[in-house]
């Protein structure tokens, strides 16, 4: 175990410490960003949850996992989600001796659907439901998440529509050096429907946010410009504009090189006539429109390596134990 993340834990000019035995649990959900021409501010909250369990403990950091990606992730202080924990907790000015986090992961993992932004929400939650279970300290309100997991994240989209749930639209600023990260719920128009493609393969954001350009042609950027305000309108009043809402000239064509599947997939559904999309930095293919789709893009979805779900909007992150 690294001695950075234990050293975190005594939080040194705390002047609260948790007592062992106490233990709090929060379901998070997956997410999409971008939906198309949003790169970066545009959010939606997808119903497949992990969930999270913190128990304060005598000392060090233990982590169990189960389901997604359970043997491939640190099991001490260096977890994301226990990395979270801590920073929440320090945040708020309180220290615990130890902690042992149980977390059950079923957002797929390196697929566009947002796994990290859930793992660091989630963790800012628990550190959250840990301080309201305590009762000395006030719980991190909406606000404080959407700025603690943006710094995480270094962009506010996947993890401001974790927090809030639904979809979002997101902004920064920068002043005085400081990033700021914000977030506003959308009402999402109720016959909306959402499909998601999902392979098996992985990618990295990293790797494919490489791929994108330090500068666009002035008229891509007023194309996504349009497009994304156009957006706002189909998501919350008029979907009939979401194959039009759900262009893109900023991002999807740049990464096409590392995701030709996923390119493939989004190019024929969109063809049929469905607003597709590439889930955030990919490779799983997010469908937004007003009715479920046929066993004929079930079998598209096959042919192309991809597991076609249907999915309910989903909730904001919430005590569950």
């Amino acid at each position: 175990m690294s001695a950075s993340p234990l050293a975190l834990l005594g939080a040194p000019n705390a002047d609260l410490r948790l007592s062992p035995g106490l233990r709090a649990g929060v379901r998070v959900p997956a997410s999409s960003a971008n939906l198309g021409p949003g790169f970066d501010c545009l959010g939606l909250a997808l119903g497949v949850y992990d969930d999270i369990v913190v128990t304060v403990t005598d000392g060090g950091v233990a982590v169990e996992v189960t389901g997604e990606a359970a043997g491939d992730v640190p099991r001490d202080g260096r977890h994301l989600v226990a990395r979270a924990v801590i920073r929440g907790l320090e945040f708020a000015g309180i220290a615990a001796p130890g902690l042992h986090l149980k977390c059950t992961n079923v957002i797929p993992h390196s697929r566009g659907l947002g796994s990290s932004a859930a793992a660091v929400v989630g963790g800012l939650a628990a550190a959250s439901a840990l301080i309201a279970a305590d009762g000395r300290r006030p719980a991190l309100t909406d606000d404080e998440l959407v700025q603690l997991s943006g710094e995480f994240e270094g962009h506010p989209d996947n993890a401001a529509a974790s927090v809030l749930g639904g979809a979002v639209v997101t902004w920064m600023t920068d002043e005085s050096g400081h990033t700021g990260y914000f977030a506003r719920r959308l009402h999402l128009h109720p016959a909306i429907v959402v499909t998601a493609f999902v392979p098996q393969i992985e990618s990295s954001t990293a790797v494919t946010r490489g791929l994108l350009p330090d500068a666009v042609p002035r008229g891509d950027a007023i194309f996504n410009l349009s497009r994304a305000a156009l957006a706002v309108v189909a998501l919350t009043s008029d979907p009939g504009c979401l194959m039009e809402a759900t262009r893109d000239r900023l991002h999807q064509d740049y990464r096409s090189t590392a995701l030709p599947e996923t390119t493939a997939l989004v190019a024929e559904l969109r063809r049929r006539g469905h607003a597709a999309t590439v889930s955030g930095a990919g490779p799983s293919v997010l469908v937004l429109g007003e009715a479920e789709l046929s066993d004929d893009a079930r079998a598209l979805g096959a042919e192309h390596g991809f597991a076609m779900l249907s999915l309910p909007i989903g909730e904001g992150v919430k005590p569950h134990n």
